[in-house]
Parts: C-alpha cells; structure tokens; sequence
C-alpha cells in the first residue's frame, strides 16, 4: 500500500507539473510547440498543494472527517495566511474562501458561488482513493465531505468518481474496473457518467490519427470560455488513463497532449495510473524532478513533499 501511494501522489504531482505550461492550450497548440509533451518543465500548480492539504486533513480526522472540520481547517490554516489574491487557485476554491470569510457554513460555502461544477475536488480527490484501498465507495463518501465546503452538483461528482477510481486501483483493479469503479459511485444520469461512458466509446472507436478529435467531440464544451469543467476534465483524464492501459508515462503525456485543463487531465490520470503501477512505475527522470511544494496558492502546505504525505497516509491505513 505504501508503494501505491507514493506512486499516486508523485504520479499526480508529475502529471499537474508536465501538464502546467499546457493548461488552457488546444491539441493544435501543444503540438506545435512540444510535438508531444513529454518533459517536466517547472514546478507544479494548486492542484498538487490541494492534494497535499486534503491529505492533511486525513491524517487528522481519518474516516470521521465533516464538513465541519474542512470548514475550520479553511478558516485556521488558509485564511489567515491569504493576504492578497491567492495565486493560482480556481473558481470555486476563490469563491469559497470569500464565502468562508462572509461567516457562511457548508453546504453554503459550495452552494453561493456561481463554480460549484468545476474541477477542484476531482483535482485534490486521489489522497481519499489512497486512504480507501479496494473501497470506492467510502472514498467517494469521504471526499465528498470536503467537496461540500466549495463544490456542489458536478463538482462533488467529479471528486467521488477520481477517488473511486484510485481506490479501485490502490486495490490491484484493472484498468477496464477501474473506470468502471469510478462510474458505480456517480449517479449513471449525471454528466459526470455520460461523459465518462462517451469519452470511454469515442476512444474505442476512433483510429490511433483521430483520437483525440474524438474525445474533444465526445466531451468538450467547446463554447465555454474556461476549462476546469470537472465532467470534462475526469472524462478525459479517465480516457488517458485507459489509453495508456495504466502506464503512468503514457497515460500522463496522452492526457496532457489533449490540452483544455491540461495540469488537472494530467495530474488525474497521473495519479490512478501511479496508484496503479506504484512509485516505481513513474519516470525516474520525472520523480527527479519533483521537490517539495512551493506554497505559492497555499503557504499552509509549503515544504511539504508529496512521498512525505503519501507515507502519512499509508501509515494510517
């Protein structure tokens, strides 16, 4: 379990830094650029000191952890440090912290914010798959506990089936159950699921040239001006992760390659892919490159590494 972990974390952190100058970038772009991206470049985004702050919150609280306490995590450890504008973070986690500091309790704090549906929780999802191997559905009931401070609607969605997958694959599940792990805890009527299901047929039964067009017809809001959309974002990355049938380099460079929230598709599929394969299935030449987190959205995490976190939560299981 404890080399499963460390590879879900350090894959996530891998696949958020490879992923980062690409983010908001079409196929096209990435292409012209990198031809395919396949070299870290910098640092990670908020997507791996998210990660390592719900993982904090694990370690503490374990399997008895509210709304409540995310809540008050937010207020003692976040705020206090956010002088300005917190740089990096997204909508909903923006959104949240000014409701937070309005006085406002969960499910509020996720409800009064026009962004309940973007891809924040599924981007901070993979510590509660680790901390439930083997058990989808306790992963997807304990993320959800978190995601009712700042998300709600497909938001929470996205963060259930990301951590239902990873613990179908901290568990030794296949690629294929793994997917399929991350549907049985979403309702099969939500976008989550139905894109899910489309980007899943559309990589089937595209041809190798055409896959990726494929998926962005599948799944993309191709008229929405921002990209962390969560059913977008979880659908393509689960299709990474089954284009790459689990290897952790393969389905991180395919995610990444596809562009649109291109840090979160990579970090996602980094992180089931490496709960998957274990640390020692991630690139050494990657896993060098990753240091501890800078703290630049959330000082609070500063100095922290990711196989630090990960050893906290594997000890804990």
């Amino acid at each position: 379990m404890r080399e499963r972990a460390r590879g879900c974390l350090l894959g996530l952190a891998a696949g958020d830094a490879l992923g980062a100058p690409a983010e908001n970038l079409t196929p096209e772009e990435i292409r012209r650029r990198w031809g395919r991206l396949t070299e870290i470049e910098g640092g990670g985004t908020d997507d791996t000191e998210y990660a390592v702050f719900a993982a904090s919150l694990l370690v503490r609280h374990g399997h008895e952890l509210t709304p409540a306490d995310v809540a008050a995590a937010y207020r003692s450890e976040i705020i206090p440090l956010v002088a300005g504008p917190m740089r990096g973070a997204g909508f909903s986690e923006l959104g949240t912290i000014e409701a937070l500091r309005r006085g406002l309790q969960p499910p509020l704090t996720g409800l009064t914010h026009s962004h309940g549906w973007s891809d924040g929780l599924a981007m901070r999802a993979a510590p509660y798959g680790v901390f439930c191997p083997g058990d989808p559905a306790e992963a997807a009931r304990l993320v959800e506990q978190d995601g009712l401070v700042s998300g709600s609607g497909e938001g929470i969605l996205g963060g259930r089936a990301v951590a239902g997958a990873v613990a179908a694959a901290m568990g030794g599940a296949t690629p294929r159950e793994v997917v399929l792990a991350a549907l049985s805890v979403v309702p099969a009527d939500s976008w989550t699921a139905r894109n899910v299901v489309r980007a899943c047929e559309a990589l089937d039964a595209a041809d190798a040239a055409e896959v990726v067009e494929a998926l962005h017809r599948a799944v993309v809001v191709r008229h929405y001006p921002w990209t962390d959309v969560a059913p977008e974002a979880v659908a393509l990355a689960m299709a990474a992760f089954l284009a790459g049938d689990g290897d952790v380099e393969a389905a991180v460079t395919f995610g990444v390659g596809l562009g649109r929230d291109a840090d979160t598709i990579g970090a996602i599929a980094g992180a089931i892919a490496g709960a998957s394969r274990g640390e020692r299935g991630v690139p050494a030449r990657w896993a060098a490159r990753i240091g501890p987190v800078t703290g630049k959205c959330l000082p609070v995490v500063a100095g922290r590494h990711v196989l630090d976190v990960a050893d906290e939560l594997a000890e804990g299981l």
